[in-house]
């Protein structure tokens, strides 16, 4: 078990240690601290210095916990993996204290002075200071403003021409430290030295950086905890560094994170993260590996010290895997056919995400070398894997159920062999049985995932946007029933036969009406105030309402054997019946 070294200590004691040279290590997020922040750390350490105010009041053994520093050793540096933030914000503030204090000569002044000298500059070994060594460095690799903070900390001077946070940050604290001094001038003193003095850290140095950030992972509640890509981030910098291409890989990344966080939405982790995990499943698929259990996006990654990340081409392979899915998200019309995009539509509407790991695969192995799919084969690819998952979500409820049959395949995909599902295909009788008597719950995503597929089995159904909300319409209205009691079975309310895909805003209008009033809102209307409402782009009920006075009972269940038997068609035309 790895070693941890804990000791609460002041910020004087910690800062000021011949041993503290702190590192902010390359993969760290910039600094992100404002006014709101920093406000907050102002009002909590002076409520605690000055006790109502008064600083009389203050008892010479308070304590005030300002929160852990955890780091671990690397080539004779603290490099700090959590408290960056925090630690930053400290020598900013004691920085503004020095200068301030830089021509007080009483001696309460002076001795704070030199106390907060030790917390800032090394000494050498007769401890006289050392002004071009500060006791922390940054290199985070895609902060553009860290030289300003390192000058800061020289120079005492945020120049007008500094527009970082940082800079800001120094500002506020030196207005703060005005306002201050000018309220209470006898007691200027007092202030910054029950900050370094009384005011509590707790560094917690492990051996290993791993250690280091599990500590972190199980401390840290709040702000944005330290992702995976930001290790990987800090290999490609080393990497691309010792090429001579640092500048041109900061820019690359910044570009690429920025696209990520316009077009994934993960509900855990980071856009960046999402990208490398669908980026792992291909070189996954590449070593044969159809396990079940998936590793660790870290883990996958660290392998042979990150040798995956130090291969040639990984890097342009994860941007241009980016813009491919910017164009799903975009549904680039310029990339793909309409064909190809109503079947993406459809996808997005998966019971699962297991899709876009699939066809992540399919793209990297595929792509010519403008990066381009045939079109043929991939409305092939794309049918015969919506069937299964499809399918397979019914018959084989779970997420994690479908790793076994798709991990195979995603092998077959980069092997060149065609994508059969050969030991999973469906006995149609069985699927048939299953789907009659499954429950279509609103609440289950393969409810929304069946409609979608159904409303785009239809030829003229027109393309939607994905950003347009739509939401499940039971087109016989739920509560009908419970008035008219015109069901033989209530429970047919909840068929998939009586429910369709409807825009957000028309469903809202429509829910609860009769089916001959709810034809108007599918439609379109005017209203009293000569208002044009606008109508569905869902097809078929703009069919049903062009064509029927009533949707009842019979019309719900033959509606229902409609989409049990197109999708069973569907699976047999896909190669998927056993």
């Amino acid at each position: 078990m790895s070693k941890l070294n804990i000791d609460q200590q002041t910020i004087y004691q910690l800062f000021s240690d011949k041993k503290s040279d702190f590192l902010i290590p390359d993969y760290q997020r910039p600094y992100a601290w404002g006014d709101t922040e920093c406000q907050t750390l102002w009002d909590d350490i002076f409520a605690f210095a000055f006790p109502d105010d008064d600083c009389d009041k203050f008892k010479k053994d308070d304590e005030y916990f300002l929160g852990p520093i955890v780091t671990y050793k690397n080539n004779g540096k603290q490099e700090i993996i959590d408290g960056q933030q925090r630690l930053t914000t400290l020598m900013l503030l004691l920085r503004a204290f020095y200068t301030k204090f830089l021509n007080m000569q009483d001696k309460n002044s002076v001795s704070i002075r030199n106390s907060i000298a030790k917390c800032i500059w090394k000494a050498d070994e007769f401890d006289n200071l050392i002004e071009d060594e500060l006791k922390i460095d940054s290199q985070v690799s895609t902060d553009d403003d860290k030289e300003e903070f390192l000058y800061i900390l020289r120079h005492g001077d945020a120049q007008k021409s500094f527009k970082s946070r940082y800079a800001n940050v120094f500002r506020f604290f030196q207005a703060k430290i005005e306002d201050f001094i000018g309220r209470y001038p006898a007691y200027c003193a007092y202030l910054p030295a029950r900050i370094m003095y009384n005011c509590i850290l707790l560094p917690i140095e492990a051996e290993t950086q791993d250690t280091a950030l599990r500590i972190f992972s199980t401390l840290n509640d709040r702000g944005l905890p330290l992702s995976d890509s930001d290790i990987f981030k800090a290999q490609f910098y080393k990497i691309f560094t010792a090429k001579g291409e640092k500048d041109s890989f900061i820019e690359k990344w910044k570009d690429l994170e920025s696209l990520c966080e316009k077009i994934f939405h993960p509900i855990s982790g980071t856009p960046m993260d999402e990208l490398f995990t669908r980026y792992m499943y291909y070189e996954r698929a590449k070593m044969g590996i159809k396990s079940s259990t998936t590793e660790a996006l870290r883990k996958f990654y660290e392998r042979d010290g990150y040798a995956l990340l130090k291969t040639d081409g990984v890097f342009e392979n994860l941007i241009t895997l980016a813009y491919f899915w910017n164009d799903v998200a975009n549904q680039n019309n310029e990339r793909f056919s309409e064909d190809i995009l109503r079947k993406l539509f459809v996808l997005n509407y998966a019971p699962n995400g297991m899709w876009t790991y699939f066809v992540s695969v399919y793209f990297m192995h595929n792509k010519d070398e403008e990066g381009m799919l045939d079109d043929e084969a991939f409305i092939t690819f794309l049918d015969k894997i919506t069937a299964f998952i499809w399918a397979y979500a019914v018959t084989n409820p779970g997420v994690n159920a479908l790793r076994t049959p798709v991990y195979a395949e995603m092998v077959n995909v980069v092997n060149g062999v065609p994508v059969e599902f050969a030991d999973y295909r469906f006995d149609l009788v069985t699927v048939r049985n299953v789907m009659t008597n499954f429950g279509y719950y609103n609440a289950r995503p393969i409810t929304k995932a069946m409609l979608t597929w159904w409303a785009y089995s239809m030829p003229d159904q027109p393309l939607y946007s994905l950003e347009t909300p739509l939401e499940i319409e039971h087109i016989y209205a739920r509560n009908r029933n419970e008035k008219e009691h015109s069901l033989t079975d209530a429970r047919n309310v909840e068929l998939l036969g009586n429910k369709a895909l409807l825009e957000k805003k028309i469903n809202i209008r429509a829910s609860d009406y009769r089916f001959e009033d709810k034809k108007s809102f599918y439609k379109g209307f005017i209203n009293k105030r000569g208002q044009k409402k606008e109508g569905t782009q869902i097809v078929e009920l703009l069919k049903l309402a062009d064509t029927k006075t009533d949707f009842t009972e019979t019309d719900i269940k033959t509606r229902n054997e409609a989409i049990i038997s197109t999708f069973l068609d569907f699976l047999r035309e896909n190669g998927l019946e056993r």
